[in-house]
């Protein structure tokens, strides 16, 4: 089996749980003797070894600019850019998002009109100039569809779909898109109609989908339309592999309980509702100290927040860590919690698990699911998860059987079983 793979993150450069799904799937993909093709636009430090080829879409120089046009005026004809007559924008962000639109419209014009041999750039980040890099890939899509041997096509998450339908319909073989996420998840019931286009046009055009959780399933199906006997769900997997060694009696504050939060700062993820809940618990206990790491468009909000209860000597933000930073940060801790608002898997927990502390999850979550042994809250109850909190520091007994069948669930989550679903994935697309 040998399968062309499009993604936007890989390790070392990791945005969230993106990344790390991506490494543990194909590691173990590799493992079961599929030779996996990684597409990134752009490779960033010395890549993780998973047994995979890695490619960047920056490194190649586009000498068929005739095949190229014809990708750049199909996708000028296809995607549709919405209306930017949106309610409730300010003048400032109207004209901001007149011209991302107009990024976009303008990529693929130069795409068209520059007929000599030339090298595309990517910054390969999630930042301004995102959808004009996704139009951008999709013409990586199309040129590497020419120049690689493949069975199957992989996408995972909107950013790559467009690159996968463009190999798609360069090759003629089947395509796969992965789900880790939708736009629902991510703003609610604002969404961006652009991104919310380019999901829906990716699924559509898909032979197979893979939804994460039966949660994520449930959303493709009712927001976008999708027949549910096209969806299949493949739950993640968490690494067992690399567990780092850390003594806890060497860590800071040794008489105090250490609460974290890992993920991203923004609205899914719940954020606001966990520095809730720590003001309610340092009401009743003094000693803890709650840890947010990551980093986000919520972070200077909550820091804010944070002072106003005067909290600052215990609520700490650590900003983004790389991986062993996270490790140990896992390692350290007392109690894990994931507040989050929609969560179609969140792997966070899993990792948590395997340093054995207890785990408190939101109900919104797609881990949910799979997770019995862990408290479970509905995000927005705060008083709900610091009454939880306070339980779990304060009785031993019951941190210690939140614990006690952490491995045993965790040997059933291993990503080898996740990457034999996805193989049988594969062979319902070929046999189709």
């Amino acid at each position: 089996m040998k399968v062309l793979m499009f993604g936007w993150e890989f390790p070392p450069y990791i945005s969230g749980g993106l990344g790390t799904a991506c490494f543990g799937l194909t590691k173990q993909l590799s493992k079961k003797n599929v030779a996996v093709t990684f597409v990134l636009p752009k490779i960033k430090g010395e890549v993780q070894n998973a047994g995979i080829k890695v490619i960047g879409g920056q490194n190649f120089i586009y000498e068929e600019m005739e095949e190229i046009k014809k990708s750049a005026e199909f996708l000028e004809k296809e995607i549709r850019i919405s209306s930017p007559l949106k309610p409730y924008l300010s003048y400032s962000t109207y004209r901001e998002y007149l011209e991302q639109l107009k990024k976009v419209e303008t990529e693929i014009d130069c795409i068209k009109k520059n007929f000599h041999s030339q090298s595309i750039d990517f910054s390969g980040d999630y930042g301004d100039d995102l959808l004009s890099e996704v139009a951008r890939f999709a013409v990586v899509g199309r040129f590497l569809a020419q120049k690689e041997d493949f069975n199957v096509i992989h996408a995972h998450d909107w950013m790559t779909f467009l690159a996968g339908v463009e190999a798609k319909r360069q090759s003629g073989k089947p395509l796969v898109v992965h789900v880790h996420a939708t736009e629902f998840d991510r703003c609610g019931e604002n969404v961006n109609q652009d991104i919310f286009n380019f999901e829906k046009y990716g699924m559509e055009n898909a032979d197979k989908i893979i939804a994460v959780s039966h949660r994520t399933k449930e959303t493709i199906v009712n927001r976008y339309g999708i027949n549910p006997d096209k969806v299949s769900v493949v739950h993640n997997g968490v690494d067992l592999d690399e567990i780092y060694q850390y003594d806890k009696n060497n860590r800071p504050f040794k008489k105090d309980k250490i609460v974290l939060y890992l993920g991203r700062i923004t609205m899914q993820k719940g954020p606001d509702y966990f520095l809730e809940a720590a003001n309610l618990v340092l009401q009743r206990k003094s000693n803890v100290r709650f840890v947010m790491a990551g980093s986000g468009d919520m972070t200077r909000k909550l820091i804010t927040r944070m002072a106003d209860l005067r909290l600052a000597d215990r609520f700490h933000f650590t900003g983004f860590l790389g991986k062993t930073e996270r490790e140990k940060l896992f390692a350290m801790s007392d109690l894990y919690v994931m507040p989050s608002v929609s969560e179609p898997f969140g792997i966070t927990p899993l990792e948590a698990m395997r340093y054995n502390i207890p785990i408190i999850i939101s109900k919104q979550s797609g881990v949910a699911e799979l997770l019995n042994n862990v408290i479970k809250v509905d995000f927005w109850d705060i008083h709900k998860l610091a009454s939880s909190i306070v339980n779990v520091l304060e009785g031993p007994g019951l941190a210690q059987s939140l614990i006690e069948s952490n491995w045993e669930t965790l040997k059933k989550m291993d990503w080898s079983f996740a990457a034999q679903k996805v193989i049988n994935v594969y062979n319902e697309c070929l046999k189709g």
